[in-house]
Protein backbone atom coordinates (compact mmCIF):
# COMPACT_ATOMS: atom_id res chain seq x y z
CA UNK A 1 0.00 0.00 0.00
CA UNK A 2 1.84 3.50 -1.09
CA UNK A 3 2.14 6.06 1.67
CA UNK A 4 -0.25 8.48 -0.73
CA UNK A 5 -3.86 6.03 0.33
CA UNK A 6 -3.56 7.08 4.24
CA UNK A 7 -2.64 11.11 2.98
CA UNK A 8 -5.40 10.77 0.24
CA UNK A 9 -7.70 9.89 2.81
CA UNK A 10 -7.43 12.74 5.57
CA UNK A 11 -7.40 14.99 2.97
CA UNK A 12 -10.69 13.82 1.76
CA UNK A 13 -12.46 13.39 5.10
CA UNK A 14 -11.38 16.66 6.11
CA UNK A 15 -12.42 18.23 2.93
CA UNK A 16 -15.91 16.74 3.55
CA UNK A 17 -15.64 18.55 7.24
CA UNK A 18 -14.50 21.96 5.86
CA UNK A 19 -17.20 21.60 2.97
CA UNK A 20 -20.08 20.78 5.74
CA UNK A 21 -19.05 23.60 7.72
CA UNK A 22 -19.20 26.00 4.46
CA UNK A 23 -22.53 24.55 3.79
CA UNK A 24 -24.08 25.27 6.96
CA UNK A 25 -23.11 28.88 6.99
CA UNK A 26 -24.54 29.09 3.50
CA UNK A 27 -28.03 27.85 5.16
CA UNK A 28 -27.61 29.84 8.18
CA UNK A 29 -27.10 32.60 6.19
CA UNK A 30 -23.83 33.85 8.25
CA UNK A 31 -21.34 36.02 7.43
CA UNK A 32 -17.82 33.77 6.81
CA UNK A 33 -16.26 33.56 9.86
CA UNK A 34 -12.40 33.53 9.95
CA UNK A 35 -12.35 30.05 11.21
CA UNK A 36 -13.62 29.15 7.93
CA UNK A 37 -11.32 30.43 6.07
CA UNK A 38 -8.44 28.88 8.65
CA UNK A 39 -10.18 25.14 8.04
CA UNK A 40 -9.69 25.86 4.64
CA UNK A 41 -6.01 27.04 4.59
CA UNK A 42 -5.18 23.32 6.81
CA UNK A 43 -6.89 21.62 4.17
CA UNK A 44 -4.40 23.35 1.36
CA UNK A 45 -1.72 22.80 4.03
CA UNK A 46 -2.73 18.57 3.90
CA UNK A 47 -3.26 19.02 0.23
CA UNK A 48 0.57 20.43 -0.04
CA UNK A 49 1.62 17.57 1.92
CA UNK A 50 0.01 15.13 -0.60
CA UNK A 51 1.26 16.55 -3.21
CA UNK A 52 4.82 16.69 -2.39
CA UNK A 53 3.89 12.69 -1.42
CA UNK A 54 2.81 12.12 -5.12
CA UNK A 55 5.83 13.99 -6.31
CA UNK A 56 8.30 11.87 -4.08
CA UNK A 57 6.75 8.65 -5.05
CA UNK A 58 7.65 9.63 -8.94
CA UNK A 59 11.12 10.45 -7.93
CA UNK A 60 11.55 6.99 -6.08
CA UNK A 61 10.28 5.63 -9.65
CA UNK A 62 6.85 4.32 -9.26
CA UNK A 63 4.87 5.29 -12.27
CA UNK A 64 1.37 5.63 -13.00
CA UNK A 65 -0.71 4.13 -15.76
CA UNK A 66 -1.47 7.85 -17.28
CA UNK A 67 1.31 10.24 -16.23
CA UNK A 68 -0.85 13.41 -17.63
CA UNK A 69 -3.66 12.66 -15.82
CA UNK A 70 -1.68 12.34 -12.59
CA UNK A 71 0.31 14.86 -13.13
CA UNK A 72 -2.77 17.09 -13.37
CA UNK A 73 -4.49 15.96 -10.22
CA UNK A 74 -1.28 16.46 -8.41
CA UNK A 75 -1.27 20.78 -9.47
CA UNK A 76 -4.98 20.77 -9.08
CA UNK A 77 -5.03 19.85 -5.45
CA UNK A 78 -3.13 22.63 -4.33
CA UNK A 79 -4.88 25.09 -6.80
CA UNK A 80 -8.22 24.96 -5.95
CA UNK A 81 -8.70 26.13 -3.14
CA UNK A 82 -5.97 29.28 -3.34
CA UNK A 83 -8.38 30.79 -6.00
CA UNK A 84 -11.09 30.16 -4.47
CA UNK A 85 -9.94 31.79 -1.34
CA UNK A 86 -8.56 34.48 -3.59
CA UNK A 87 -11.95 34.70 -4.74
CA UNK A 88 -13.53 35.57 -2.13
CA UNK A 89 -11.14 37.05 -0.21
CA UNK A 90 -12.81 40.62 0.92
CA UNK A 91 -16.19 39.00 0.42
CA UNK A 92 -17.49 37.57 3.73
CA UNK A 93 -21.33 37.11 2.64
CA UNK A 94 -23.00 34.06 3.55
CA UNK A 95 -22.09 32.81 -0.03
CA UNK A 96 -18.53 32.98 -0.11
CA UNK A 97 -19.30 30.20 2.36
CA UNK A 98 -20.22 28.39 -0.45
CA UNK A 99 -17.27 28.76 -2.53
CA UNK A 100 -15.48 27.78 0.25
CA UNK A 101 -17.54 24.65 0.50
CA UNK A 102 -17.62 23.91 -3.43
CA UNK A 103 -13.94 24.19 -3.36
CA UNK A 104 -13.49 22.27 -0.66
CA UNK A 105 -15.77 19.10 -1.89
CA UNK A 106 -13.76 19.46 -5.31
CA UNK A 107 -10.48 18.80 -3.36
CA UNK A 108 -11.91 15.93 -1.33
CA UNK A 109 -12.93 14.89 -4.80
CA UNK A 110 -8.99 15.36 -6.78
CA UNK A 111 -7.29 14.05 -3.37
CA UNK A 112 -9.58 10.82 -4.24
CA UNK A 113 -8.94 10.70 -8.25
CA UNK A 114 -5.35 11.11 -6.93
CA UNK A 115 -5.03 8.10 -5.16
CA UNK A 116 -6.74 6.19 -7.66
CA UNK A 117 -4.32 6.93 -10.46
CA UNK A 118 -1.35 6.33 -8.14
Amino acid sequence: MSALVPIAWIVAGYAVLVAGAGALGVVLKAPRPRWLDQMAWMLEALCAVLALGAVGSLIQGHRPASMSTHLGYVAAVVCVLPVALGSVREDRDSWSSGVVAVAALATGVIAVRLMMTR
